[in-house]
């Protein structure tokens, strides 16, 4: 079994790009989906929120205030530290039990936004970045009903793109048609297994 981590920039496809390894066979987990069951109500990570930054960053049914935190994580560097240090131990622990777990399957896939800034590309066979251009990326992150703005801050506040291609093992290019990228998705699978032997 080869167990990697696919990565990349906001509004590069991830998730998308998830669905299609999926279709391929693979088995995959994305640590957003993870991430948002924790801000459930109830959730560790929503009374984590409530510690950290207060009653206000939850709705009324207990839940993180998803947008009203994201609105303050991404305008202030050290509410966004914090954050990290409070979600990133408890998900890396889930990902960890799953990726670890009694194998049926020839290919392990965690999807995980910050990889590299969490330092967790350490712990997978191969890491993989999914990339696109920037003007896609406005256009998918505006379709969101984000503002240019916004966007433009949230993408600053990761990686830069040209580091996760250089710390990537295998980059992916996140600029055609579904069809091609079904191809360049068996095509990774190939080199994957290249790559583990």
């Amino acid at each position: 079994m080869i167990r990697f981590a696919l990565t990349g920039g906001i509004a590069c496809g991830k998730s998308f790009f998830g669905g299609i390894l999926s279709d391929l066979g693979v088995q995959v987990v994305d640590a957003d989906e993870i991430v948002r069951a924790m801000h459930a109500p109830g959730g560790k990570a929503a009374r984590a929120v409530r510690q950290a930054f207060g009653p206000d960053y939850l709705g009324p049914d207990g839940a993180t205030d998803r947008k009203r935190l994201g609105e303050l994580v991404f305008a202030d560097a050290s509410a966004r530290r914090r954050l990290e240090e409070l979600l990133h131990p408890l998900v890396r622990q889930h990902v960890l039990d799953w990726k670890d777990a009694a194998p049926a399957a020839d290919f392990r896939c965690a999807q995980i936004p910050l990889l590299f800034e969490s330092g967790w590309e350490g712990d997978w066979d191969a890491t993989v970045t999914i990339e696109s251009p920037l003007a896609l990326r406005l256009e998918r992150l505006a379709a969101r009903g984000l503002s240019r703005e916004e966007s433009l801050r949230r993408i600053a506040a990761q990686l830069p793109e040209s580091e996760r291609r250089a710390r990537a093992d295998f980059t992916v290019e996140n600029d055609c048609d579904e069809a091609t990228l079904r191809v360049r998705a068996a095509d990774l699978l190939q080199q994957l297994r290249k790559h583990g032997t």
